[in-house]
């Protein structure tokens, strides 16, 4: 969340709550990959929430470098496999996709190599404007490849589903990702974020209708 603290806290736990609501939709544990979304989310935003803590008042600062960490870790290492993972395990093993399974291979393989540049190399957030910006000395020689397989990684895999509605998920993500990129270029690590957390209503939307379509599937099995 890229406007202030308390933007980014109560988002954090507005979306925490639309997480706990998708979660209790749950009806197979391989649902519950998809179904954590919105918590991850909430606890995303309110991550950010410490960094501008740690950016705007002294007895906040020893915080700054573990938020930012944290922050940057859910944005850059966990969204790239977790999304098209979550969504190919909604189906039962024998009816997944080769394309499915390839997205899951691609958001794995940027998940490692953004997680080495975490740690390998120096990031630092700072606050410019109304917006948080995060400095990171990624090696550039990478960083346009990287940044389409992680586009690719994110926003592809709804489409690739065939699971109702989940086209939803990925227009939400596509089209936050447009705006974002178009009016906020220089933030888009953060400001992305707080679009694409309006997806968990999607998210809880999907979760809600697969569980009535499995509650119906279950009442008209047959009995053995």
């Amino acid at each position: 969340m890229c406007f202030s603290a308390s933007a980014s806290f109560g988002a954090g736990i507005l979306l925490t709550g639309i997480g706990a609501g998708s979660i209790k939709q749950v009806r197979q544990p391989a649902e519950l990959f998809f179904a954590s979304i919105p918590l991850i989310f909430g606890v995303q935003q309110l991550s950010e929430g410490f960094v501008w803590l740690s950016l705007s008042r002294p007895g906040y600062v020893p915080l700054q470098h573990v938020a930012t960490f944290l922050f940057l870790f859910f944005a850059q290492v966990v969204w790239p496999v977790w999304v098209p993972l979550s969504i190919m395990l909604l189906k039962k093993k024998e009816r997944r996709k080769l394309s499915q399974k390839l997205l899951t291979a691609t958001g794995a393989l940027v998940s490692a190599y953004l997680a080495y540049c975490l740690f390998r190399f120096h990031v630092e957030a700072k606050i410019i404007g109304y917006h948080i910006s995060y400095e990171q000395d990624y090696p550039e020689a990478l960083a346009t490849y990287g940044g389409l397989l992680y586009i690719i990684a994110t926003i592809a895999p709804p489409f690739f589903s065939d699971i109702r509605r989940m086209w939803m998920l990925g227009a939400a993500i596509l089209i936050s990702y447009i705006i974002t990129e178009l009016f906020y270029t220089d933030y888009i690590v953060s400001v992305w974020c707080f679009f694409a957390s309006v997806i968990s209503i999607a998210v809880w939307v999907i979760m809600y209708k697969l569980k009535k379509t499995n509650a119906a599937s279950e009442t008209h099995m047959p009995l053995s």
